[in-house]
């Protein structure tokens, strides 16, 4: 690994012109309309595989958008990795709030990244990512460093709950077959402070009708008289937390693992400060459920959120109605051992309960997915650490995350592999926002530590 850095300067261009085509490509999961663009850079991750030394990269059709496989196997007897990503990314909206096209990617210097940030849809979540593991396959093959078996399996339905790569794992296995899943879809603390992802939330995301008279209907002669389901909608989700933020459905947290004083106290140690969270944020107090520390909501503790809420006239001006649907999405973010479909059946459940007379409420499940934990005395842990330590010159801290990656307990109990999560993305690079970017620095940075992680993890593995 000693001329890792120097191959890394010498490509560091290629490596950000390569990534910033990719961009371009708006491979939009959740729109129909941009099926091409899917397609199109399904193709570009296979060739790029290719290039990158893989002996075989194929376009695996699945019913819904195709999973790009790749391998280079080297040796039966080593082991094998298996790398997973995804190439599907959110939809930029609102437009408006970007401050450079999202399908045009730019570098920017900015306070946190003073080496430049890639600003684009999926810069962070998850091409970034996803491509670092193709450029340190790259280096490996190309400087004989390769130390053991690799494959490669990204995915295109990630952002929209990964509906169809349950059936493509079910009847690949044997292709998929491997010792340990890596993946880079998370974060770290800070650029000084590594930190590998021990657990995922799980996730619970449903969308809400509520349908009152046949029609709009005028709110002069009607306000009043006939309920409004925008209203009626308003008054239904506030329902569902208290004054003390605590979620009202019926049996919401009878599963809800409680970590003990010791666990919670191991996670204060994590470097924070609240005053900076605040600056970051632009907001002048934080909020979440009584007797919880801040990093405790947004990791340990369920969640429910409105992600979406509209009805009636939105347009400019006045225009008096009341409308006939109003609408919501609505999602829960679940911990251990919380199980997203039980979520679901609860709270539609309750939500049809709680809907007064005159209106008609429908609650329609979109997709979910379970917690996940990963304990920190495996020897893909132990590389992983080793990895971060040989670059970074510190010792990762473990760290749960209060993101969800819906698979991952789906790879561990159809494939029996353990999974490490080694993010290099930071919590203000926007994703799922406007203005999504991804440091230059940590790009390079994860380019550098992944192939110690195949150092590490095969001599570790022939003790």
């Amino acid at each position: 690994m000693e001329n890792i850095k120097e191959y890394i300067e010498a490509n560091k261009k290629r490596f950000l012109d390569e990534l910033v085509e990719l961009l371009k490509i708006p491979s939009i999961s959740a729109d129909k309309a941009y099926k091409k663009d899917m397609l199109k850079t399904a193709e570009a991750i296979k060739k790029r595989l290719l290039e990158a030394g893989c002996e075989n990269a194929e376009i695996c059709e699945t019913p819904g958008f195709p999973v790009v496989y790749g391998e280079k196997l080297i040796d039966k007897n080593l082991p094998t990795v298996l790398v997973y990503g995804h190439y599907d990314v959110q939809p930029p909206d609102p437009l408006d709030l970007w401050n450079s096209p999202p399908f045009e990617p730019v570098i920017k210097e900015t306070k946190i990244h003073p080496k430049g940030a890639i600003f684009a849809r999926g810069a962070c979540d998850d091409k970034g990512q996803m491509y670092m593991h193709v450029k340190a396959m790259e280096f490996m093959t190309k400087n004989d460093a390769l130390p053991c078996n690799v494959k490669f399996m990204i995915e295109g339905e990630e952002e929209v709950g990964s509906e169809n790569l349950d059936w493509f794992i079910k009847n690949n296995k044997e292709k998929l077959q491997n010792d340990v899943i890596l993946i880079s879809d998370t974060g770290m603390i800070a650029k000084d402070v590594p930190s590998i992802t021990t657990g995922l939330r799980g996730l619970s995301y449903v969308e809400v009708e509520v349908t009152g008279a046949n029609r709009d209907l005028h709110s002069g002669l009607y306000g009043g008289a006939v309920a409004n389901p925008l209203n009626v909608l308003s008054k239904m989700i506030a329902s569902l937390t208290d004054e003390n933020n605590h979620i009202t459905i019926p049996g919401f947290y009878d599963k809800v693992e409680n970590l003990s004083a010791e666990e919670r106290n191991k996670m204060a140690e994590a470097p924070f400060s609240l005053e900076e969270y605040r600056e970051k944020l632009d907001i002048d107090a934080v909020y979440g459920e009584k007797d919880y520390s801040t990093l405790e909501r947004a990791s340990i503790r369920p969640t429910l959120d409105v992600n979406g809420m509209w009805g009636g006239y939105i347009g400019e001006g006045a225009k008096t109605v009341l409308p006939s649907k109003a609408f919501a999405k609505i999602s829960m973010r679940l911990v251990p051992d919380q199980d997203w479909l039980e979520i679901t059946d609860l709270f539609k459940k309750h939500f049809e309960s709680i809907a007064p007379e005159g209106v008609r409420v429908e609650v329609k499940p979109h997709h979910g997915g379970y917690p996940y934990v990963t304990p920190i005395d495996t020897i893909a842990y132990q590389a992983a650490s080793k990895a971060y330590e040989a670059t970074f010159g510190k010792t990762p801290i473990p760290q749960r995350s209060g993101g969800s990656i819906p698979i991952v307990s789906l790879f561990e109990k159809e494939l029996k592999s353990k999974i490490i999560l080694m993010g290099f993305g930071l919590d203000t690079d926007a994703i799922h926002s406007p203005n999504e970017h991804f440091g230059v620095w940590n790009y390079l940075k994860g380019i550098e530590t992944i192939p110690y992680f195949y150092k590490y993890y095969t001599e570790m593995t022939k003790k």
